[in-house]
């Protein structure tokens, strides 16, 4: 083999100076391969959206990582412990209430691990939503996962303390949580968002003096807060809550179907804007204009306006109401008045 030789007798510098840039571009090469193949993990997963991740106390960083693969969050279920024991702070993940995004790498979730869920969360439940609305809202807010809220719902009716004891079993909590604004830390769970609502409800009764006013009109706790619910569910302003209550006590009174909008909206299971003459066929105990009586409970979370109303009715003989434009509702003693009122704000149809 035959070398052009320097004046020193060694192969020719160019050469050299070649052989060392293949060699680096080749290393450069596998050096990036192996850092992609190692980081890749780490980066976003595909999709977007917010995910609301509760990690209790005492959770393993393994645990954690599972947890976040299993929300869809990183690529694999072991990427966070991986990555978090390389940086050694796998010991230092803290529990509590994450909103995590879809467009969040793996270290980023890592570094809020480390420093921890923000100390106060503020939520406010209106008056009037129902269970579906509150599981719907808290989910929203990242405050909860909608399938662990409905469990730990689930888990709370067969409990038999404090107000749950009264009521009828297989009826749930619907209407039950008060409608409040909620201050809550970063480690509550759902069991205790649940809790703190409940006791919020029982202090609210207790200080109406609610279950003795109920037991002057013949009622059950149960049987007021279903009428607070149907006032919630029908009243636009505060002042024809005693009124549409009037309406209602006379109609039980009397036999009367209560023929409660709100209620055929409950049955139908949402809450659409306007309902139709074929929709009051539904077949359900909730509704109200095939079935005389009360429906068998609650359809929403009444507040304190409702509640007090449902025990404290207009003394009117009033028999029926209908919606005017601007939600507000024209009242009449007899079906006559109420076909002309009907005539005038409605069109005489639904």
């Amino acid at each position: 083999m035959n070398y052009k030789m320097n004046n020193n007798g060694l192969p020719g510098r160019r050469f050299f100076s070649y052989s060392i840039i293949i060699v680096l571009i080749m290393f450069a090469y596998l050096t990036a391969q192996y850092w992609k193949a190692l980081l890749s993990p780490l980066a976003p997963f595909p999709g977007s959206g917010e995910v609301s991740v509760f990690i209790p106390e005492n959770t393993s960083c393994a645990a954690i990582s599972q947890m976040l693969y299993g929300r869809g969050l990183v690529r694999g279920p072991a990427v966070v412990s991986i990555y978090a024991r390389l940086h050694k702070v796998d010991q230092r993940l803290k529990p509590g209430r994450y909103l995590f995004s879809r467009g969040q790498s793996a270290p980023e979730m890592v570094g809020a691990l480390v420093t921890g869920p923000p100390d106060l969360i503020v939520f406010t439940v209106p008056e009037g939503y129902s269970l579906s609305q509150l599981t719907d809202l808290m989910a929203q807010k990242g405050i909860t996962v909608r399938e662990n809220f409905k469990s730990s719902l689930e888990r709370f009716q067969m409990q038999n303390n404090g107000v749950i004891k009264k009521i009828p079993p297989g009826r749930g909590l619907e209407g039950y949580l008060f409608p409040d604004t909620y201050h809550i830390g970063s480690r509550t769970s759902d069991e205790q968002v649940i809790r703190m609502m409940l006791e919020r409800f029982e202090s609210q009764i207790k200080t109406l003096d609610y279950e003795r006013k109920a037991r002057e009109r013949s009622l059950t706790l149960h049987q007021a807060v279903t009428i607070a619910s149907m006032i919630e569910g029908e009243a636009a302003v505060d002042e024809e809550r005693p009124l549409i209550s009037g309406v209602i006590h006379n109609r039980l009174r009397l036999g009367m179907p209560l023929q409660i909008d709100a209620t055929v909206k409950y049955a139908l299971g949402g809450q659409p804007k306007k309902i139709y003459y074929k929709d009051l066929e539904v077949d359900s105990p909730y509704n109200t204009y095939r079935l005389a009586g009360l429906p068998p409970g609650p359809i929403n979370s009444p507040g304190e306006a409702s509640l007090k109303a449902a025990l404290e009715p207009a003394q009117t003989d009033y028999l029926y109401y209908v919606a005017r434009p601007d939600g507000t509702h024209a009242f009449a003693s007899s079906l006559e008045g109420h076909n002309e009122n009907r005539k005038k704000y409605q069109g005489d149809s639904y």
